[in-house]
Parts: structure tokens; C-alpha cells; sequence
């Protein structure tokens, strides 16, 4: 297949690469910055969402797209400015998408888009399958703007999976290489009261489950990219201390995450309890599908 990627030379995009590339497909992944590759199999191809520019030309007759692009949501603090960019990183560079789709004299069969489980808002205990309600904070809004644009591209007759990310776990990079140094420093625990919900995933069933995804007609619409076992966040420090050997005794205050985050810190004070019905349901099987042996595989190496 000849895929098209966004968002390929980041945390999640670059190990989809690699293991799409070990499949025998053709990439193009699309960069605002001009790269080289070493590998017959991908391209990269410079592009601006909204700008046309020989990157459309990729578009058509592409097998499929994967829009993995948008800005981080903890990289900055959240002024109004940085919120604006959150949105517009995400469902303009997803309109930017369907609109080359559109124009396109071949289309692709499939668009698989990331979204995330920030779509379901705080919900406290509620056990969230793909057909629970959406919340109406800043990120379900940016969530459902995001799922909303890309599954405009059904009407050209093009099977649309949106992938309702949690916290993916992996050593090299994401929320898990920020936890890890205050554990190593004995100063780990969990982050407020530690009572709200935790929906993780590990980075290699997250690729996985996109490469399945792509293969699977029967995929489409709405997808929790979550391991079947969420924790509390109590929880979740509790099994990184124990894989780490280091206690988890000294958690963050939520009013000191306010204090330091401003309205970012609401993300990691609230949570969700998400499962992934539709993904069990169609037969996928999570190689990782409880947290202390998704931590040892990410960390034993590293102890």
C-alpha cells in the first residue's frame, strides 16, 4: 500500500513508520521541514495544511492516510493563543486532508485520524465505550471538532477510523519519560487525589492497532485506542514505583499542578475510564494489555 502519513517523525509516528516500513508499504510522510531518508520505502514531502502544493499530488491515488499531526497539549502552558493553536494544529490540518481527498481523481479507501479520550471529559467512574457521550471542556470540544472534520471525508466514500488516543507508554518519550526521573530521584507519586481514572496504552499496541485498523474493513468510525485495563492514577504510580524499585510516596497537590499549569493541570487532575469495546469486539488482541507488564517493557531495561 502506498500510505500517506502525518505526524510521522514524532513519538507515535516515527514507530508506526518503521513498523509500516517492515510491512512492505510505500510512505510519504508529509513535514513542514525538508528531510532526507536513507529507505526506499519513504519519502518525505514538504507541506503547509491549508497551502496547496505538489504534497496534494501524494493524495491522489494513495491507499490510505494516517493524521497523526497536532500541536502538543503539555508542551506549553494554555494561554488563549496556545489553545487556538491546539485547535487549529488538529482540525485544520484535517480539513487541509479531506479537502485534498476531495479534489483527488483516486481516492484513498481509508483515513485513519487520531483523536484522543480527552473526547469523553471528566465522566469520574463511568466505564466509556466509543458510544459514551462527549464531554464539553476545552479538549472533548477540540476532540469532537477534530473527529468531526475528518469524518467528512465518508461522504466521498472513504472509510473514516478516528482513534480516541490515551496515554501512550513508552521510555523513549511522552508523559512516561517525564514520570519516570522523580521516581529514580524518590520523589514519584501519583498527581492530586490519585482517584481519577487512567486510560493508557502501550506505544507498540497503539501501532499495532493502527496497522489492523488498516487492514480491517470492518473498522470505521469511532476507536478507544486504550488498553482494556485503565487504573486510578493512585494506581498507575504504585506499578511504576514497583517496576522502577523506587517508593511513590510524595504526590503532587492538585492546587500546586494549578498553580504551575494554569487550565493544563485539569487534564491531569480529572480522567477517564475508557475500554476499548469496538477494538475487542472486532478480534484485536493487546500484546500489552495490563499496566505492570506494559511498564516492565517499557522500563525493566532501564532500572
Amino acid at each position: 500500500m502506498k500510505l500517506v502519513i502525518t505526524g510521522g517523525t514524532g513519538f507515535i509516528g516515527h514507530s508506526l513508520c518503521q513498523a509500516l516500513e517492515q510491512d512492505g508499504h510505500e510512505l510519504v510522510v508529509l513535514t513542514r521541514m525538508a528531510r532526507s531518508s536513507t529507505s526506499p520505502r519513504l519519502r518525505f514531502v514538504v507541506w503547509q495544511p491549508g497551502a496547496s502544493g505538489p504534497w496534494e499530488r501524494e493524495v491522489d491515488g494513495a491507499d490510505g492516510i494516517i493524521n497523526l499531526a497536532g500541536e502538543s497539549v503539555v508542551a506549553r502552558r494554555w494561554t488563549k493563543r496556545q489553545k487556538q493553536r491546539i485547535m487549529d494544529s488538529r482540525v485544520g490540518t484535517t480539513k487541509a486532508l479531506v479537502e485534498a481527498i476531495r479534489r483527488a481523481s483516486q481516492k484513498p479507501s481509508v483515513l485513519i485520524s487520531a483523536s484522543a479520550v480527552g473526547y469523553y471529559g471528566p465522566k469520574r467512574d463511568e466505564v466509556l465505550s466509543e458510544d459514551a457521550k462527549p464531554g464539553a471542556d476545552f479538549l472533548a470540544w477540540v476532540c469532537q471538532q477534530w473527529e468531526a472534520a475528518a469524518q467528512t471525508a465518508t461522504a466521498l466514500g472513504v472509510r473514516v477510523v478516528c482513534l480516541r488516543i490515551g496515554l501512550v507508554l513508552a521510555r523513549d518519550g511522552g508523559a512516561l519519560a517525564r514520570m519516570v526521573p522523580p521516581f529514580q530521584w524518590f520523589m514519584g507519586g501519583s498527581l492530586g487525589s490519585g482517584r481519577q481514572w487512567v486510560s493508557w496504552v502501550h506505544r507498540d499496541d497503539l501501532v499495532s492497532l493502527i496497522q489492523w485498523a488498516l487492514q480491517n474493513p470492518r473498522a470505521s468510525g469511532a476507536l478507544n485506542a486504550t488498553a482494556p485495563n485503565p487504573v486510578t492514577m493512585k494506581e498507575f504510580a504504585g506499578a511504576l514505583g514497583r517496576v522502577l524499585h523506587r517508593p511513590a510516596f510524595m504526590p503532587v497537590p492538585a492546587f500546586a499542578l494549578r498553580l504551575m499549569l494554569g487550565d493544563m493541570a485539569e487534564m491531569l487532575l480529572t480522567g477517564q475510564r475508557v475500554v476499548p469495546d469496538v477494538a475487542l469486539r472486532l478480534g484485536f488482541a493487546f500484546k500489552h494489555p495490563r499496566l505492570p507488564e506494559a511498564l516492565n517493557a517499557c522500563c525493566a531495561s532501564s532500572t
